[in-house]
């Protein structure tokens, strides 16, 4: 073979390495690795495409800035408020947890956890069970006019909460209202509703009266999306009513029943209208500190004790905080093992 064509050759090699592949190296030959091309970075987003990313901040913004004004910023307020407490001699003065261990050693306090506790375990299983009586009745399909009944219980709801203990305790004076009428007219002394040992029943009474049509229809929507199917199958099976009821709705609407249990255990110990309203018809069986709320209102604006009223709030937040996810929880727990 000539110089000119094993030239050629040589020359030829790598033209055929790039146009078909590369070519394995033989025994004892060095090869050069080809240098890798750096990857080019992609292109910025346009600025459309950041303009649509943040679009949806103009819908929560609004949202957020009122959760904070009305929600975050008294909440951080209060807090504040209960570190520092008003003397005679240095004035406003931090404290600490002063006024926290103080509120923890109050027996007023503690006396009015405990009567909202009594009030949360009689009155909330009563209106929930109401309830749900409610909400099985109208969702039976037995009972006619159910429109007209379910907008009949749920009425009561829409009277706002100041009315309705008006209306109350009018119909609860013994000298004035419709006891009064009743003793009159038969003769006889019923007990008075708003005595000293009737009065958290007769505040029982109220509050179930504002909210069964509430939590009614919570229950009576959470049985309307109960799937067909399921009552078609219990009919084939020959299931009566109670063992419909037993099997197949109370187990669908546990969700709603843990919400609705949750609700009235927040609600139980927000106790303020019904007592505040109504101790000024019966001021020797409602004192001032017959709630937290209402006791911490009364320190607040009745005896200017400002942070030690905020004390008293943040500690009775707490504790319906850590009673309502308890309650939470064990109906989470119930709907697991179920």
């Amino acid at each position: 073979m000539s110089k000119k064509s094993s030239v050629h050759e040589a020359g030829s090699r790598p033209r055929i390495a790039v146009e078909h592949g590369p070519v394995e190296p033989s025994a004892g030959r060095a090869t050069a690795t080809p240098a890798r091309v750096p990857a080019t970075r992609s292109a910025a987003p346009p600025r459309r495409r950041i303009r649509r990313d943040w679009a949806g901040w103009w819908f929560v913004g609004p949202f957020m800035l009122v959760f904070a004004l009305v929600f975050l910023a008294p909440l951080f307020y209060a807090i504040y408020l209960s570190l520092f407490r008003e003397t005679l001699m240095g004035g406003n003065s931090f404290v600490g947890v002063a006024n926290y261990a103080q509120a923890l050693a109050d027996p007023k306090f503690w006396g009015a956890m405990a009567r909202v506790a009594a009030f949360l375990l009689v009155q909330v299983p009563i209106m929930l069970l109401l309830a749900l009586f409610a909400a099985l009745a109208l969702d039976s399909a037995r009972l006619r006019w159910v429109p007209f009944y379910r907008l009949s219980i749920f009425l009561p709801y829409a009277v706002p909460g100041v009315v309705a203990v008006m209306i109350w305790g009018y119909m609860y004076g013994s000298q004035f209202g419709l006891v009064a009428d009743l003793n009159h007219f038969f003769g006889v002394e019923l007990p008075s509703p708003l005595a000293s040992n009737l009065i958290l029943v007769s505040i029982g009474n109220i509050v179930t009266w504002e909210f069964v049509g509430y939590n009614m229809l919570i229950f009576f929507s959470a049985l309307k999306s109960v799937p067909q199917e399921l009552y078609e199958a219990a009919e084939i099976d020959g299931a009566g009513t109670f063992r419909t009821i037993f099997s197949i709705k109370l187990p669908s609407i546990r969700g709603a029943l843990v919400i609705a249990t949750v609700f009235s255990v927040i609600g139980s110990f927000q106790l303020f209208n019904e007592p505040s309203i109504l101790q000024t018809l019966a001021p020797n069986s409602i004192p001032s500190y017959y709630t937290p709320n209402l006791y911490a209102f009364n320190l607040s604006f009745a005896g200017s004790q400002f942070n030690y009223a905020a004390a008293i709030a943040i500690i009775s937040g707490v504790i319906t905080m850590v009673v309502a996810y308890l309650v939470q929880l064990g109906g989470e727990k119930k709907g697991a093992g179920a």
